[in-house]
C-alpha cells in the first residue's frame, strides 16, 4: 500500500472516536495490551511521561516535551487528535513520524489487527511506541486520548503522572460528576509514581489524594508549589511571572503561546521540571526559557489562541468545553480593554454533537455576531441544528457550507478592531487553511 491507502485503510477500517464518537471508544485495555504484546511491547523499552487532564493537556505535553527537546534529550510526543496531517500525532524532536513507517506498521500488524480488531486509536498509539522504542528516544511524552484509567496510553510506566485539571467533557463516557471524571483521569496514577495535579476543586482533590494512597504515588498540587504573580498577554506572546514557594524565588518567562490559560499550564509544567530535575534531568533555566519561547517552532503545536490574522484579529482556539469556553471569554474582554471597548466580536463556531452544546452556548455573549458551521465529519452538529439550539440563547447568525465561507464572511463584517474567533470543535479549527486567510 502507498501510505494514502494506508491512511484511508486506518480509516475505513478502524473505528474512529473523532469521527464517528463513542462506539468507538473501548472500555478496557485487552486490545491495547494484545497489540502491544504482539509487537514486543515497546512500552517497555523507553521512559516516559504520561499526561491527562480535561484541558491543556496537549499545551503542557507540548512545553514539557520543547524543554526536553532543547535540553538535548531525543524526546518522542503522542498526541491526539490531528489538525491537518496523521503523523502530527507522534513526533520525535519535533519532527513527524515518516510516511514509510506508517505505511511499515500497519502491513506488518495487518495480521493481528485482523485478529484483535482494534479500533483506530489503539492501533495509533501501539504504532507511536514501537515508533519511540525503535528510535531509541531518551524520553516520550505521552497524553492520553480520552479519560486515563481505561485509555489505550494507560499500559506504560512512566517516570512521572500529570493530570492538568478536570472539567465537564466526554461526560457520556467518563460520568456525569466532577467526582466520576476525576476517577478515570486519575486512573492514570501508578505505584510509587510521583504525580502533579495542575488544578484542584474541593471535590476532586479527595479523588486524588486517595488514588495516590492506594499507590504509594507521592502527589504535587502544582498550585500549592507555585504561585502565579503577573500575566501579560499580547498578539503573539505571553509574559508570566511565576513564584516557586519552596524557594520564594520568582521567575519571569515568555511563551509564544498567547493565551491566558497557559500561565496555569506553565505553572504545571514547572512543577513537573522540577520533579524530572530530581530524577537526574539535566535541565537548564536557559534551556526552559528558550524553549518556552519556541513552542510552536520546537514541536508544532497549533490551534491555542492561535493568531493567524490581523485587522481585524483572526484567532483559531481548540476550546470546545465549558472550561475552554471561559477562557476564551477572558481573552474577549482582554481584547476589549487593550485594542477597542467598540470591538465587536464575531465567532466562528462549529461543534460535535456529543458536547455539552447547550452549556457552551449559554456562556456566550448575546452581542456578539455569529457564524455556524460545521466540519466535514460525522461526527459534527450540522450547522442547522447549532442556529437552531443557539437562537434558544439569542445567539443569531447565518449558516455556512464550511468554515472558510464563514471566516470570508465575518472578515468582510469586521472592523479592523474586530476579533474573529473560530472555536468549538478541533476539527473545525484543522480544515482552517491558513494560507487562504
Amino acid at each position: 500500500m502507498t501510505y494514502q491507502q494506508t491512511i484511508e485503510h486506518l480509516y475505513e477500517h478502524l473505528p474512529m472516536f473523532s469521527r464517528i464518537g463513542a462506539v468507538a471508544y473501548k472500555e478496557d485495555l485487552h486490545n491495547t495490551i494484545a497489540l502491544c504484546n504482539a509487537i514486543g511491547n515497546p512500552q517497555n523499552k523507553f521512559r516516559s511521561i504520561h499526561i491527562a487532564g480535561t484541558n491543556g493537556k496537549g499545551s503542557t505535553s507540548h512545553m514539557l516535551a520543547a524543554i526536553l527537546q532543547q535540553a538535548g534529550y531525543k524526546t518522542g510526543l503522542y498526541t491526539s487528535p490531528h489538525l491537518k496531517d496523521f503523523r502530527e500525532r507522534i513526533k520525535i524532536d519535533g519532527e513527524m513520524v515518516s510516511e514509510a513507517f506508517v505505511v511499515d506498521f500497519v502491513k506488518d500488524t495487518l495480521a493481528i489487527a485482523d485478529a484483535v480488531q482494534p479500533s483506530f486509536f489503539e492501533l495509533t498509539v501501539a504504532m507511536a511506541f514501537e515508533y519511540f522504542a525503535n528510535e531509541a528516544v531518551d524520553i516520550a511524552v505521552i497524553e492520553t486520548g480520552l479519560g486515563g484509567r481505561l485509555d489505550s496510553t494507560n499500559i506504560i510506566t512512566p517516570l512521572l503522572s500529570v493530570i492538568t485539571n478536570i472539567g465537564y467533557d466526554h461526560m457520556n463516557i467518563l460520568g456525569d460528576t466532577l467526582e466520576k471524571i476525576s476517577f478515570e483521569k486519575a486512573g492514570i496514577i501508578k505505584p510509587n509514581v510521583p504525580v502533579v495535579v495542575g488544578e484542584y476543586l474541593e471535590v476532586t482533590k479527595p479523588v486524588f489524594l486517595q488514588k495516590a494512597v492506594e499507590s504509594n504515588a507521592p502527589v504535587y498540587f502544582s498550585e500549592d508549589e507555585f504561585t502565579i504573580l503577573d500575566i501579560q498577554s499580547t498578539t503573539g506572546q505571553l509574559i508570566c511571572s511565576i513564584k516557586n514557594n519552596n524557594t520564594d524565588l520568582a521567575k519571569t518567562y515568555t511563551l509564544d503561546l498567547p493565551g491566558l490559560y497557559q500561565a496555569k499550564n506553565l505553572r504545571t509544567v514547572l512543577c513537573a521540571l522540577t520533579l524530572l530535575q530530581e530524577k537526574g534531568f539535566n535541565i537548564q533555566p536557559a534551556d526552559q526559557k528558550e524553549a518556552l519561547s519556541n513552542i510552536k517552532n520546537l514541536t508544532g503545536l497549533h490551534g491555542r489562541w492561535e493568531v493567524v490574522g490581523e485587522h481585524p484579529l483572526i484567532v483559531l482556539d481548540v476550546a470546545h468545553n465549558e472550561d475552554g469556553m471561559k477562557q476564551i471569554l477572558k481573552q474577549v474582554d482582554l481584547h476589549k480593554t487593550t485594542v477597542s471597548n467598540t470591538a465587536q466580536i464575531h465567532f466562528v463556531v462549529g461543534m460535535v454533537k456529543d458536547k455539552e452544546v447547550a452549556k457552551v452556548l449559554s456562556m456566550l455573549p448575546a452581542d456578539a455576531n455569529y457564524y455556524f458551521t460545521n466540519a466535514n465529519i460525522p461526527r459534527a452538529l450540522l450547522a442547522t441544528e447549532l442556529q437552531e439550539k443557539a437562537a434558544a440563547y439569542n445567539l443569531t447568525g447565518a449558516i455556512y457550507n464550511n468554515v472558510m465561507e464563514a471566516i470570508d464572511a465575518a472578515k468582510k463584517a469586521s472592523d479592523d478592531d474586530d476579533l474573529v474567533i473560530v472555536c468549538g470543535s478541533v476539527f473545525l479549527v484543522g480544515e482552517v487553511d491558513v494560507d487562504l486567510l
